[in-house]
């Protein structure tokens, strides 16, 4: 490969490399757009998924390449995106629930968009990029070349006339007999137009800074976070009729693996904050259907939104020279594992797309199984750009396999997460996974590094997690291999150079 001094000047494929079209001068730079969408899973049409309706992004997967197994470091959004954008991991990053924000633990930390600031790009945040908060600049603003744009809140998520009577006899209620949150159900179709929603005008806002940053000639690092499917599963009607009623089936795992322990599982508190939801118990067997109906239409809502960010790159003839890379921030479960929305060490909790689109690249439309995490994307862009890579990088640029999708890759994938966080006054336990190419392990450790529980689920046989074998004598000898590699940690599974 071909090194430039240039520090604005992509690699340029020879010998059968991938990166860059060979009709773009040498002195053009890669532009990044940096799709993040929340609490997305991998249950797309690219993905195998073929009920989904997600047309936008298997456009994009079929330009780009397709990691069929990337994992997200914390299961939850902020600590998620802290990691993926510090380039560091929670355990460096200090970072696990979301009241926490990354310039009070690492005030000096060169974050990916300020990395490219700092190299003469102009860095956008629109949408959900960071995880915000009215406490803190959860936004970051050392990241962003100008202040990030977010739609701020409140904003509106309810219209139906049943939504609103709903949080007007709450607002009736005592002060002391109203919930935390005044929030109606869940779920919600309405008869309103995309526009009325967050998502479409962090698509407007994105069509809009397109063309001025085509205009204004620059490189530029544009960060699109949209917040769809995040709770609530509200969108317009259209979109759920993409999925009739008579068609939504509950998850087929949707108990508890057997043998689990206890901290492997959480009360499904973030789906209870919202109306209709009891506050303790099982979720009702009938609500089940149109929360998984709800998910949907939002995927496919914030898709349509996401087509008409791509449509626009591709009218403005900025794909030539844009890097795209889309990703999940973690998983999520709908019902699987007897568990609702986030926040655990189970593959649904996990593993989450990710998607990376380079101009002229020969991998287009193929798909790698290599085992990869969130981490990854920083050292990945900054290479791809031609950029210096900073030495605090805890990941692993996957430029290698954006050239050869099977080529031998890291031997392990690391997730963890904290429970039950940061409650005040309970003690914490941290759960610590491992994630090989046969098995995830999982091990739960209180404040006093003792071992309250295991998990041991072989992903071959069993890919659902249905059954934990941490306590089958058979596996004695997995155990221990496993426990000693998640002791060993990420550096031990490092790709071969």
């Amino acid at each position: 490969m071909i090194k430039f001094k240039n520090r604005f000047l992509c690699l340029l494929g020879v010998s059968g490399c991938l990166l860059v079209a060979s009709s773009l001068a040498a002195a053009t730079p890669m532009n990044v757009l940096f799709i993040a969408v929340d609490d997305l899973r991998p249950e797309l049409g690219c993905y195998g998924a073929a009920h989904m309706k997600s047309p936008n992004i298997d456009k994009l997967a079929a330009k780009g390449l397709l990691f069929e197994r990337a994992y997200c470091q914390v299961a939850v959004c902020n600590p998620s995106r802290n990691s993926v954008l510090s380039g560091v991991r929670p355990d460096t990053t200090g970072i696990f629930d979301n009241q926490h924000f990354l310039r009070g633990t690492l005030p000096d930390v060169l974050t990916l968009p300020q990395h490219f600031k700092n190299s003469g790009y102009t860095a956008l945040s629109l949408g959900k990029i960071f995880h915000h908060s009215d406490r803190e600049p959860g936004d970051d603003p050392q990241s962003w070349s100008q202040p990030a744009w977010y739609h701020g809140e409140p904003y509106r998520h309810w219209f139906a006339k049943e939504s609103l009577d709903y949080v007007k006899d709450l607002k009736k209620l005592p002060k002391d007999k109203q919930p935390k949150q005044l929030r109606a159900a869940p779920f919600e179709a309405a008869d309103e137009p995309d526009e009325s929603y967050p998502d479409a005008q962090t698509a407007a806002k994105a069509i809009e800074t397109l063309q001025q940053l085509k205009a204004a000639g620059k490189p530029f690092f544009l960060g699109v976070g949209f917040v769809k499917p995040h709770l609530p599963f509200t969108c317009p009607q259209k979109y759920w009729d993409m999925y009739p009623a008579d068609t939504i089936k509950p998850a087929a795992n949707a108990f508890r693996p057997k043998d689990a322990p206890a901290p492997a599982f959480h009360s499904n508190y973030e789906l209870r904050s919202y109306g209709t939801v009891p506050p303790n118990g099982d979720i009702p067997a009938e609500m089940g259907p149109n929360l998984i109906r709800g998910y949907r239409a939002c995927v496919s809502f914030m898709d349509a939104q996401l087509g008409r960010v791509m449509d626009e790159l591709d009218r403005l003839g900025l794909r030539e020279n844009t890097i795209v890379i889309l990703w999940g921030d973690h998983g999520y479960h709908l019902g699987e594992n007897g568990v609702w929305t986030k926040m655990t060490n189970f593959e649904n909790g996990a593993r989450a797309p990710l998607i990376v689109s380079v101009p002229g690249q020969k991998t287009a439309g193929q798909r790698t199984r290599a085992l990869v995490e969130h981490v990854d994307m920083y050292p990945t862009l900054v290479e791809l750009c031609g950029l210096e890579l900073p030495k605090h990088l805890e990941g692993t640029s996957l430029r290698p396999l954006l050239e050869k999708p099977g080529q031998p890759w890291k031997t392990a994938a690391f997730s963890q997460y904290l429970r039950p966080g940061a409650v005040k006054g309970k003690e914490g336990i941290m759960g610590r996974s491992i994630r090989t190419d046969q098995w995830r392990y999982t091990e739960w450790r209180n404040t006093k590094d003792e071992l309250v529980g295991a998990e041991l689920y072989d992903e071959a046989a069993d890919p659902q997690e249905n059954t934990s074998l941490a306590a089958d004598p058979a596996h004695a000898t997995t155990m221990g291999e496993l426990a000693g590699r998640l002791k060993e940690g990420w550096k031990a599974a490092l790709p071969p150079k």
